[in-house]
């Protein structure tokens, strides 16, 4: 399948799992992976959480596609503008590919998701995110530079930052 696993790759796992618990609503996944997904649907299910997973990758899509069930969408793209996300989220996560395209779904959220998950944020990865563009659309941040590749959480309805 040509997929490349690896432990730094599920470094979001500490944000995601906050912004999940300070938050309530659906929760939207930009990108499929072997961890956010199944770690996703799992945490979904248990909490009855409607989930909406997006890729435009036929072989992630392809791992994960059985996941498809009644709270949880698992969605193959080809274009990101046909992605259905401006709507209501609680949590969404932002770790899909290409890698510059992360910065105009994350417009498209910024006044829809409570809380956003970036992958990939420490400050040389910004050549290829460009994620400076899209910090001024949101009023709170909180960043997690302990894991790499570090990730943060964007909010424009409440101080992320004093999330624990």
């Amino acid at each position: 399948m040509g997929m490349k696993i690896h432990a730094k790759y599920c470094s979001y796992i500490p944000a995601l799992m906050t912004a999940f618990q300070m938050t309530d609503g659906a929760v939207l996944e930009l990108g499929a992976g072997p961890s956010s997904t199944f770690f996703l649907h799992w945490l979904c299910l248990e909490y009855e959480r409607e989930l909406v997973t997006y890729e435009n990758n036929k072989n992630y899509y392809k791992l994960v596609e059985h996941c498809n069930s009644g709270l949880h969408s698992v969605i193959l793209v080809e274009d990101w503008d046909d992605a259905d996300i401006e709507r209501a989220w609680g949590v969404a996560l932002v770790d899909h590919a290409p890698a510059i395209r992360r910065k105009d779904d994350i417009a498209r959220l910024a006044h829809h998701a409570y809380s956003i998950v970036i992958h990939d944020t420490q400050g040389r990865a910004n050549k290829h995110y460009h994620y400076n563009e899209i910090f001024p659309l949101f009023k709170y941040r909180k960043g997690y530079p302990k894991l790499l590749p570090q990730t943060m959480i964007l909010s424009n309805f409440t101080d992320v930052s004093k999330w624990q």
